[in-house]
């Protein structure tokens, strides 16, 4: 093909105003223009955590413990020490009794309540053991309370030891008479296979 003066120019022209145009440049996009008159615009997506980020969280007012323990019996004394726990703590939970277990499910229910507690922002760890119990470790003690209702939320588990403190559903009688009650029906049940003999 022999360079043609007229093929180039003709070429040129075409190709010259796409290359100067505005639209060339940007691509075809339109401009979208907004006006700073926004007195009439309502907004009212933001909910309560949105209008507080940001700001200085107020300190919690300070409530010091009661002057005068002689009064006040051992439990209450306890409620007032678990309420300003700050450091670590750690307890027992003691599983539901007359329940086969091994020790690879005990393993397996504490690392799904750690897991569970992980994703609600509850730094907890659970071990477990012995087939029936499990021991926990709270990084912040002023979690305690909210550990001790997930626990007792639980099928698996039966009661939930910290310290000296025991904590079971409402209506539940210790663990101590369940054993016993276990252990009394299993004799009755050895008893009556030894008479059917």
């Amino acid at each position: 093909m022999k360079n043609n003066p007229s093929i180039l120019l003709l070429l040129l022209l075409i190709i010259s105003p796409l290359l100067l145009s505005p639209i060339g440049v940007e691509g075809g996009k339109r401009k979208i223009h907004i006006t700073d008159d926004l007195d009439d615009v309502v907004d009212d997506e933001e909910d309560e955590a949105w209008k507080e980020w940001g700001k200085k969280k107020s300190s919690e007012e300070f409530d010091p413990p009661p002057s005068d323990f002689d009064n006040m019996e051992l439990s209450q004394i306890q409620e007032e020490i678990m309420k300003r726990q700050t450091g670590p703590a750690f307890g027992f939970v003691k599983l539901r009794l007359g329940i086969p277990r091994d020790k690879n499910m005990v393993a397996e229910l504490a690392m799904k309540w750690t897991q569970l507690l992980r994703t609600g922002a509850l730094g907890v760890k659970f071990m477990g053991i012995d087939l029936g119990t499990i021991m926990f470790n709270v990084e912040d003690g002023h979690k305690v309370l909210e550990l001790k209702e997930f626990i007792l939320s639980q099928d698996e588990a039966y009661e939930i030891k910290i310290g000296d403190q025991v904590f079971r559903r409402p209506g539940d009688p210790p663990i101590e008479v369940v054993a016993e009650k276990l252990r009394r029906s299993k004799e009755e049940e050895e008893t009556d296979e030894h008479e059917e003999l």
